[in-house]
């Protein structure tokens, strides 16, 4: 370890002082405040002499005869000394100035650069033309020997005087000094030929009566610590974090650590929070198995026959469940016990319901039976009346359906090759021939429909321009399918290959799921938690298995069932319920765990939110 003192090599470039700007003390064996020693010995070398040095003081004798207790001073690596500087930058935040200053001076390093804290003075003193020169002494720091990045310096130069003088005239135009204004847009900004249609922007706030309408049209703060505060941020993202830090980094990286973990935690079912205040920074993120829906909570038995299909409503308040027995029950989600009750039997399936469709304000569900079914039945879900009872041809087959986003039209279809689009009266709108459907979807922009069909494959049909593409082709027949909220994925249950995962966007496979067991029977599975990170399906072998969304594995299957379990459905607005119907006769209800032992609960949530404390002490073990 080498000594901190003088001719012991060149200084640490942009951040890290001479030994005597960091408070060393010129007596013999002086104290530093930050409790290690020094010591000189009269002239003698020291640090190579034959005693050993420990951090007990062990003496060490030089060539003469005296002896005295040595300590040198550690060298902080390029990590200490990054780690000082950001601890600097955040107590800079917490206006802590006179910590920030004795940590540097205790250290040996700087917070920035002379020529960055000269620039940001004047920056926020508003003193333009001083900040325009300070530029010059900026450059001058972000040399290189590669011709590109001097080029690629000398543009981000220029953006930054762009974002400086933006800031001074706006600051003019507000003042209400017009003539100063134009001049620095005619005579400054224009010249720099950089982002011309920025400048038609900003010539046209000449034109505003008072400084309110400036701050609106500009969605400026106005003059003042605020805006030249993030016109800062902006300008120090340009500098080498060598002159500059960029702003609010250990925020930054305390955030991105937090993300990474809550990221790679399995079992993560809580709402994306950008704040660190939602988190603990002194326990590492872990959330129990326990507290995700693997556990029986509920067992529906109503229905006396097989139960084909399951959905939960948009609103997450109800659930619907088809059954083989001809009936629909629609049950009540209780907001506090998320305990189900039954509130309502939609009767008269006279083949059996396999397949459900909330409309997208939860007003009306639409029922299709299986492969023999010609009819379909749209119910007012709110009054229990059949508002439409749909068959084209007896010879159709209706055996899937999808809303439009507007709620006004739905199509559906069959593999008997009818294809519809229609309104709630059961008007036929549109229709595509020969197209064996046998699962479908509205896109988001009301009007493409994505299905399935004979042919391994899904395509995308545009009712309004009557065009048609390719955007899914499996080796396997598609049994079913369904898409995540923002359009982007798709989900397959694919015969005899089990679940596929596609990006409907770049039109590619993106992950095979192992474990479950998919025939020729239609299983339905479906996107679930807090932001869609988990999968789940049904499955023949009497299972439900649950996948994180990056995870080809399964993190949890779920027994319980004794036959083929048909359909899974997740609620969006409550992410610890999910819900699966089987050809046993019932549809379970999952949720976390019951009862909670003190050894499985995170720890991190407890000290997080103290409320948990008392719910946990008190259950029953």
């Amino acid at each position: 370890m080498q000594s901190n003192g003088a001719g012991e090599g060149q200084e640490s470039g942009l951040t890290c002082q001479s030994s005597a700007q960091n408070g060393e003390s010129s007596s013999a064996a002086g104290a530093h405040s930050n409790g290690l020693l020094s010591s000189t010995d009269h002239g003698s070398s020291v640090g190579t002499g034959n005693g050993a040095q420990t951090g007990t003081g062990t003496l060490s004798t030089g060539s003469g005869s005296e002896l005295g207790s040595l300590k040198k001073k550690k060298r902080l690596s390029q990590s200490e000394e990054d780690v000082i500087r950001l601890i600097g930058q955040h107590l800079h935040g917490l206006g802590l100035n006179q910590t920030v200053d004795l940590l540097m001076q205790e250290s040996g390093c700087r917070l920035e650069h002379p020529a960055a804290t000269k620039f940001r003075n004047h920056v926020m003193e508003g003193e333009w033309d001083k900040a325009e020169n300070d530029l010059s002494e900026l450059k001058s720091l972000m040399h290189s020997p590669n011709a590109t990045v001097v080029r690629f310096f000398s543009f981000l130069l220029q953006r930054m005087k762009f974002l400086l003088l933006q800031q001074k005239y706006l600051e003019y135009l507000e003042d209400g000094k017009v003539l100063e204004a134009l001049q620095v847009l005619r005579g400054e900004l224009t010249p720099l030929k950089y982002n011309t249609d920025r400048i038609h922007i900003l010539s046209g706030y000449l034109m505003c009566s008072h400084a309110e309408d400036l701050r609106a049209k500009a969605e400026w703060e106005g003059k003042g610590v605020s805006s030249r505060s993030r016109l800062l941020d902006k300008l120090q993202m340009y500098l080498p974090p060598s002159v500059m830090l960029p702003p609010q980094r250990l925020h930054t990286l305390l955030r991105q650590a937090v993300e990474l973990q809550r990221d790679r935690c399995l079992y993560h079912n809580t709402k994306l929070d950008a704040s660190l205040d939602s988190a603990s920074l002194l326990l590492d993120h872990m959330c129990s198995r326990k507290q995700f829906p693997c556990y029986t909570q509920q067992i529906l038995t109503e229905h006396c026959n097989e139960v084909w299909f399951c959905k939960f409503s948009n609103d997450g308040t109800k659930l619907a469940t088809g059954s083989k027995d001809t009936t629909v029950l629609v049950w009540q989600v209780e907001q506090d016990t998320h305990q189900l009750k039954l509130w309502r039997t939609l009767e008269g399936h006279a083949y059996g319901v396999s397949y459900l469709s909330w409309s997208p304000d939860d007003t009306y569900l639409i029922a299709c039976g299986p492969d023999d079914c010609s009819e379909l039945w749209l119910w007012n879900v709110q009054t229990g009346e059949l508002r439409t009872k749909m068959s084209q041809s007896h010879e159709d087959s209706l055996t899937s359906v999808a809303w439009n986003p507007d709620g006004k039209r739905f199509v559906t279809g069959g593999q008997r090759g009818q294809f519809y689009q229609c309104d709630l009266d059961g008007n036929l709108l549109d229709s595509w021939e020969g197209v064996r459907v046998q699962c479908l979807w509205c896109v988001s922009d009301g009007r493409t429909v994505l299905a399935s069909d004979t042919h391994q494959r899904i395509r995308g049909y545009n009712f309004e321009d009557l065009t048609d593409r390719n955007i899914v082709q499996e080796d396997h027949p598609i049994m079913s399918f369904t898409v995540s909220k923002n359009g982007r994925l798709a989900l397959l249950n694919v015969a005899t290959q089990g679940v596929h995962l596609w990006d409907l966007q770049d039109r590619v496979l993106v992950r095979k799921y192992q474990g479950v067991t998919q025939g020729f029977y239609t299983i339905h599975s479906c996107f679930g938690g807090h932001n869609e990170d988990f999968i789940a399906s049904g499955s023949e072998d009497h299972k439900v298995y649950i996948w994180h969304k990056r995870s080809e594995l399964p993190i949890a299957e779920l027994t319980g069932h004794t036959r083929t379990v048909n359909c899974v459905t997740w609620n969006p607005c409550v992410p610890s319920i999910m819900a699966s119907a089987s050809d046993d006769g019932t549809v379970r209800i999952w949720g976390p765990a019951p009862f909670q032992d003190v050894q499985d609960v995170d720890i991190n949530a407890v000290y997080s939110r103290p409320c948990l404390f008392k719910t946990i002490m008190y259950s029953p073990i």
